[in-house]
Formats: C-alpha cells, sequence, structure tokens
C-alpha cells in the first residue's frame, strides 16, 4: 500500500532525476566569467577576447573577461581553482600553466587535478622578435655573433618567471652558448609594450601577441620557432632555416572548467567552444595571429597537459632555471 510518505519520497527523486537536463536546458542564465590569468594586451588576450564575443553570441549571454595577472599566470589559475564551480566561472590558461609545476613547488592549485579541461582554443607558434631601433641584427646569425661579443648586454623581456618567453629565452641562451639578461614582467602585453618602445631590446613571445607588431614594422621577426614558416608572417624564416637547429617552441592557450563544474556544462562549453572555433570570424582573426586551428579537446586535452608538465619539467631541470 502507498502512504504518504512514499510519494513524497517518490516526488522528491522524481524531481532530483529531472533537475540535471533541467540545469542543461537553461544553463546559462547569467553572464559567464573568464578568468585570464595576464594583463590586457597579451597573447592570451588575443585570442580570449575574440573568442569570448563569439560565445557572447551563441550563447545569449556576456562573458566578462577578468584579467588577473601575477607570478607567471599562478596568481590568476589559483583563483580560478577556487572559483565556484556552477559554470559561471572558466580559466583561460596557456602553456605556461604546464611549466609552473616544476618552479613554484608550492602553488596552492594543480593543473592537472584542480581543472576540468575543455579546449585548446589557440596554438601559435612563438617567433624571436627584436627592437629596430635598438637591435641592427637582422638574422639570427647576427644576433648570435653579437651576444656572443657583448655577453649579458642584450636583455630580452618576458611574460614573467617561468613562462614560454622566459623558458624560450633560456634555451635560446644553451643552444647558442650565449648569455643573456632576463627581464620579466608581469604578462605579454607589458612585456610587448617594453620591447617596442625600446625599453628591453627583444622577446621570444608568441606569434598571436606580435604578429600586427611585426606586420607594422614596429618589431623585426628573425625567426619563427616552428617547423614549417607561419601564414601570418610568410617571409620570416623558421628556426632552423635561420641556422638554429632544434630551437621550436608554441605557445598553446586553453579553456578550464573548474573541478566540480556539472558535467552537462562542461559538455555543452565545448561544444560552443568547437562551433565557435569554425565561424569564419575566428578562423580569419586566429590565421592573422598565426594560430593553426586547434583540435584537441576533452580527455585528448587533459592528457595533452599531463605529456606538457612532464616535458616542461625535464627543460626547467636541464636549464637549470631558478626564479629571480
Amino acid at each position: 500500500m502507498t502512504t504518504k510518505r512514499d510519494l513524497i519520497l517518490a516526488t522528491a527523486a522524481f524531481a532530483l532525476l529531472a533537475a540535471a537536463p533541467a540545469l542543461a536546458e537553461t544553463w546559462p542564465a547569467r553572464p559567464i566569467t573568464f578568468i585570464v590569468p595576464f594583463p590586457a594586451g597579451g597573447g592570451t588576450d588575443a585570442f580570449a577576447r575574440p573568442l569570448a564575443a563569439q560565445l557572447d553570441q551563441q550563447l545569449g549571454q556576456r562573458i566578462i573577461i577578468e584579467n588577473r595577472g601575477g607570478a607567471g599566470g599562478t596568481v590568476g589559475a589559483s583563483a580560478a581553482a577556487r572559483a565556484k564551480a556552477d559554470g559561471y566561472t572558466f580559466f583561460v590558461g596557456a602553456a605556461h600553466h604546464a611549466i609552473a609545476p616544476a618552479l613554484y613547488p608550492k602553488l596552492d592549485y594543480n593543473i592537472q587535478t584542480d581543472f576540468i579541461p575543455i579546449a585548446v582554443i589557440a596554438q601559435p607558434p612563438q617567433v624571436i622578435v627584436v627592437n629596430p631601433g635598438k637591435v641592427q641584427a637582422k638574422t639570427v646569425a647576427e644576433l648570435v655573433d653579437f651576444a656572443r661579443k657583448n655577453p649579458e648586454k642584450l636583455n630580452y623581456a618576458s611574460a614573467g618567471n617561468g613562462t614560454t618567453h622566459h623558458l624560450a629565452g633560456e634555451l635560446f641562451q644553451i643552444s647558442t652558448k650565449t648569455k643573456l639578461t632576463h627581464v620579466p614582467y608581469r604578462g605579454a602585453g607589458p612585456a610587448l609594450q617594453d620591447t617596442v618602445a625600446g625599453q628591453v631590446d627583444l622577446l621570444f613571445d608568441g606569434l598571436g601577441s606580435s604578429a600586427a607588431q611585426i606586420q607594422s614594422g614596429a618589431l623585426r621577426a628573425l625567426a619563427v620557432a616552428a617547423p614549417s614558416r607561419s601564414e601570418a608572417v610568410p617571409d620570416v624564416p623558421t628556426a632552423k632555416e635561420a641556422g638554429l637547429e632544434g630551437f621550436e617552441v608554441s605557445t598553446w592557450y586553453a579553456l578550464w572548467a573548474p573541478k566540480g563544474t556539472p558535467p552537462e556544462i562542461v559538455t555543452k562549453m565545448r561544444d560552443e567552444v568547437q562551433k565557435t572555433l569554425k565561424t569564419p570570424a575566428i578562423e580569419a582573426a586566429w590565421k592573422k595571429n598565426g594560430s593553426p586551428m586547434p583540435t584537441l579537446t576533452g580527455a585528448d586535452f587533459g592528457a595533452f597537459v599531463t605529456a606538457e608538465v612532464e616535458r616542461w619539467g625535464k627543460v626547467v631541470k636541464e636549464a637549470q632555471v631558478k626564479l629571480e
């Protein structure tokens, strides 16, 4: 015989079962925040903002970019890891976050376990750029020759200690047997601005943030650190073509959700991002910024991050990189 208590329990169970699909159907009901762990104007911004603008249209809700720079991107990552996992905060990180574990042993988050990987959003190669008013070198060979004759006289900017900009500089010095002076900034934007202004001599930058400056002549590109030339700057040789063997560094940018975010929201956001990356506007913007269209999502992206953590951990150890 069915009792009143049985009816109440059955009603409650039905409500719980109905809640999950309802959540997926109604999300998003308010604006979403993308935490970008670098100041505005850097490579992360160059891809996060166009992506957010396109997602605005698709989701019918505004995507708010919140820039939180500092400590090689780890300050913003820490904030994102602690954010409420309700589907209204996401994290736009980068290759730097696969490097951080080897340099910051006391991180209060784990990029592999405290986040849910959604998708890689861009993967532009790095490029060696110099301020044409301060550096006379027009080729990598000329740059290396000057650096060898003038140890530590040339300084290079980076987006911060432990970023790909920093480690690319370390790899360059190891590969060329030169000594440069590292000048860390709180993001690629400020580093790029000071290189253009002549406050520093050169920069190992992601092509996404420096392509426009190269195309305008504000910076001189000496080599692209990729296996093939970039359509964004087709006249710039690869590092190998420029005589620099084994110097291949790419900067990738990606989207994560805080651990605990409902799986149906994660799936929905992943699908929307993939849809966004196939729009003509995004394809054109990525091409202009020198990035191939990425394909890594979900578990495959997670496995890629694990491999990157291992790869950069070895580089940090071999190069004996220390935080300054």
